[in-house]
């Protein structure tokens, strides 16, 4: 761990939040009761408090786990990374209790049934900048005072750039090694050729397709789609997707608490 590396305690929602519950916990992370209750609430384990040491992060997350709440501890450098060598599959080839991912560069990566942990399913938002020509209308000034003042227009174009924000499906699959998924899949960057007659015109139903193969042979595997989920136009694309690679970390740490394997060794 960085020497100055803060330590965050996360808390999963618990199914029913009761006022007293709620007053213990605002209790134990000194927090006002309202602020406790709204990060207690939803679907998504939320950071709760920051401590500069893992011995005091780890004595409130026991204080938590008492409760029967799911307490993660983690570094905020772990859930700030995000890998520079992510695969990033474009094909898969299911069979044989395992599935073969190519990416774009014909780079293969080959994962059998029992090393996949967690398959997470959710929606991302990033920005699509646009380009198009606008002509205007504007006076020819020298041209105007040749004439002796009468106005001679012309014709000029501008470049204008708008920015759009695109919501996109992924599926991430993730070993018990990492926080980071070993094998990435993007509804609108795969090859879904392999469905054949089962192939649909909808890339979102073709996702959900992907899915099912992934379940059906990672059986072994914890499916969760807590993340699929839309985030309203008030929020930036790049707020938004740093937003929902945190939601990851979170989700991914949670079961690996759940499971019994602690996120930091």
């Amino acid at each position: 761990m960085a020497e100055y590396d803060i330590v965050h305690v996360a808390v999963a929602p618990p199914d029913t939040l009761e006022e007293g519950l709620a007053r213990t916990v605002a209790g134990i992370i000194d927090k006002d009761l309202y602020g406790t209750r709204l990060l207690l609430a939803g679907k998504v384990p939320r950071i709760v408090a920051h401590y500069k040491t893992v011995p005091e992060a780890e004595s409130i997350a026991q204080s938590l786990r008492a409760l029967g709440l799911v307490a993660i501890v983690c570094n905020d450098s772990e859930l700030r990374n995000i890998s520079a060598v992510r695969f990033m599959a474009h094909t898969l080839e299911p069979g044989g209790g395992e599935i073969i991912f190519r990416d774009k560069a014909g780079r293969v990566k080959k994962v059998k049934a029992e090393d996949v942990f967690l398959i997470l399913s959710g929606t991302r938002q990033t920005h699509a900048e646009k380009k198009a020509a606008k002509t205007k209308i504007k006076l020819n000034v020298p041209a105007t005072l040749l004439t002796g003042g009468i106005p001679i227009w012309r014709k000029t174009k501008e470049e204008i750039k708008d920015m759009s924000v695109k919501t996109e499906g992924f599926v991430r699959l993730y070993d018990r090694t990492s926080s980071e998924p070993c094998v990435e899949i993007l509804q609108y960057d795969f090859d879904y050729s392999f469905l054949a007659a089962k192939s649909a015109p909808s890339s979102f139903t073709n996702l959900n397709a992907v899915i099912t193969e992934l379940r059906n042979t990672f059986t072994q595997a914890v499916f969760d789609d807590r993340l699929m989920q839309s985030y309203g136009a008030d929020v930036s694309a790049d707020a938004a997707g740093s937003k929902a690679e945190i939601n990851c970390k979170l989700v991914c740490l949670y079961h690996k608490v759940l499971s019994g394997h602690s996120p930091l060794r």
